[in-house]
């Protein structure tokens, strides 16, 4: 399926834009065809530019949660728009919205905003080397955590997607103090922390995987962890840029009940608008400048438009309203399963809260070896296209929902799933 709207943008974007798109999923590599261009969104639904209407799976990575064009939202906004659009100083809104995830997320005792989920990672590693005086840091397999060169060591998401285990242009040295492990394998990493305890600043991980698909996390690897980073005296870091106020009022960390000692949150933080936050234990947030000797800075830091739909967004995120995508969540995966049981694909769905995916190939998956590469997930992702149903064009992206995808929603998009299943039986 292709829209003619979109193939002549595309053709345009091609000749100004690099691949013609601004971020690399974007361009439907790994799904053929070429990209479908969005012009507006509401609530559930996103719209191409030929009109088509779509149920959306994608809410912008993640960053979407009340629906699109939320109305409390766009009030928020154009009521600080109206006051600039960029000050260069702290204004009120960032103040509010830092009290405000201080509040939620128990391990935030400090914050300091950034504009993306990378620049967050790369202050978070940075001031754990400055706060420990060590260098090394245990990442693991599959995760993502932007693309700042010592996190650039096989990653998952966009460079899984292009089987890339790395990037050109990164030297051995930014990488030669990043340590790999297996996302799930707690042994692995108490071995790497007896080899590396005088040396090892920090260790870094999503506390639910999101970049290679949704994978949960044993609750023992996350203890292990903490214990780990207790013994060293080195920083636990939390990647919760998806999972922050996604899988629950207080992110993945309160889900699990381990706190880490700096949290990266992005996407949901910002109200749909460019904003990530570092936060976490004083002692460590107050090395970083102008209270400590760790320097950070940005221009747009703390934008008033941006931490304004961040409010607006948090404020309406109450405790109920998490037992309402629950519930979605809950009906959408019984439904899926009860498409695939009567089916002869080995697919399995593996959902927390209200971020999902699904596995082609493959009966389990708790790591990223788990994960099988599947020709059947491009003609399962253009099927469900043509039932108007969008979902990420890679097979190691997660799947989101709001509060918005009501019960219409829910029929229309099983409804295309059983069609989908029912053409990959016959093939």
């Amino acid at each position: 399926m292709q829209t003619k709207n979109s193939e002549t943008l595309y053709e345009r974007a091609k000749k100004v834009l690099v691949g013609g798109v601004d971020s690399p999923v974007r361009a439907f590599g790994s799904v053929g065809g070429k990209p479908i261009f969005i012009k507006k969104a509401k609530g559930s639904k996103i719209f191409d530019v030929d009109d088509n209407e779509y149920v959306d799976y994608v809410c912008s990575w993640g960053a979407v949660i009340l629906g699109h064009a939320d109305e409390d939202v766009l009030d928020a906004v154009s009521e600080a728009v109206k006051n600039g659009t960029s000050f260069g100083f702290t204004n009120p809104y960032e103040v509010e919205l830092a009290e405000t995830v201080s509040k939620r997320v128990k391990s935030a005792e400090m914050v300091r905003f950034v504009n993306s989920g990378t620049e967050a990672a790369m202050t978070s590693l940075r001031l754990a080397r400055g706060y420990t005086g060590k260098k090394k840091v245990i990442k693991f397999i599959g995760n993502y955590h932007g693309h700042f060169d010592p996190f650039l060591v096989k990653s998952g998401s966009g460079l899984a997607t292009y089987s890339i285990s790395s990037s050109d242009g990164i030297t051995e040295g930014c990488i030669s103090d990043t340590i790999l492990s297996d996302y799930n394998d707690a042994e692995s990493v108490i071995n790497l922390s007896k080899i590396f305890k005088d040396d090892l600043a920090a260790i870094i991980v999503e506390p639910v995987a999101g970049n290679m698909g949704v994978i949960k996390p044993d609750l023992s690897f996350l203890k292990t962890l903490r214990e780990v980073c207790d013994r060293l005296g080195c920083v636990l870091i939390f990647d919760e840029v998806i999972t922050g106020f996604r899988v629950s009022y207080g992110g993945a960390q309160e889900l699990f009940g381990v706190l880490p000692d700096l949290t990266l949150l992005g996407k949901i933080v910002g109200g749909g608008f460019p904003l990530a936050a570092v936060a976490g234990k004083k002692e460590i947030m107050k090395k970083l400048s102008p209270l400590g000797s760790v320097y950070q800075a940005g221009t747009l830091a703390g934008n008033p438009v941006a931490t304004a739909a961040g409010l607006a967004t948090l404020k309406k995120l109450t405790r109920d309203q998490y037992d309402k995508l629950e519930d979605y969540g809950k009906r959408l995966e019984e439904g899926i399963n009860k498409i695939l049981d009567q089916s002869k694909l080995e697919t399995i769905v593996n959902r927390v809260g209200s971020m999902f995916s699904l596995f082609f190939n493959t009966s389990k998956v708790k790591k990223y070896s788990d994960i099988k590469s599947s020709k059947t997930f491009p003609k399962f992702f253009w099927k469900m296209i043509e039932n108007k149903i969008f979902i990420p064009p890679s097979q190691y992206e997660s799947l989101f929902f709001t509060l918005s995808h009501d019960k219409d929603d829910l029929e229309k998009t099983l409804e295309a799933f059983k069609s989908a299943v029912n053409v990959l039986n016959h093939e």
